[in-house]
């Protein structure tokens, strides 16, 4: 089988991942705890939510590793308001996404992607997807290998690596730093 061609591939290094768990599913509760990060001045990098069979929603979210503490104390703050009932963290994540150009008029682009990153030994912690993108937040040890794999499942040219970090940088062949 021919391999589909993506645009690239973005990696994004030093995150945090928060759960913010067990919340009744109503309105305006993302908008409690964006606004509640935000007032800290926070950039929230990722986010997804899901609501569960009881109407209870998670939501996780990924800020910059040295931003945890501070997220978590605005978290803790509206907590009691939105009803949660726990609030979980892993200071060790990355993101790695696979992007288009034409992922919405191929199926099993996903597949692709969940499938080589299984292979490869990388739990996948949480996923989110757009028209032409594919994310995944994985522990931060496993990106090397995660680009690795991506590189080898999708027809992806060497100068597509990136590295999110303060804008986007080219990744140096071996380097998880751009550098």
């Amino acid at each position: 089988m021919e391999k589909i061609k993506a645009g690239g591939i973005i990696q994004n290094l030093n995150l945090a991942k928060i759960g913010i768990m067990g919340v009744p599913d109503r309105f305006g509760i993302a908008s409690i705890i964006l606004g509640a990060i935000y007032d800290k001045r926070i950039n929230v990098q990722y986010i997804v939510t899901t609501t569960d069979v009881d109407n209870k929603s998670s939501i996780i979210l990924c800020v910059n590793k040295e931003d945890l503490d501070v997220t978590m104390e605005a978290i803790e703050t509206i907590k009691s308001k939105i009803n949660a009932e726990n609030v979980v963290f892993q200071p060790n994540v990355a993101m790695v996404s696979v992007f288009g150009p034409h992922f919405r008029d191929h199926p099993g682009i996903a597949l692709i992607a969940f499938s080589c990153l299984a292979s490869a030994g990388i739990n996948i912690i949480s996923i989110s997807t757009s028209i032409s993108t594919i994310s995944c937040i994985i522990e931060g040890d496993d990106v090397n290998k995660a680009v690795e794999a991506l590189e080898i499942a999708y027809n992806v040219p060497s100068s597509s690596v990136f590295i999110a970090a303060d804008g986007l940088s080219l990744k140096a062949k071996g380097d998880s730093k751009g550098e």
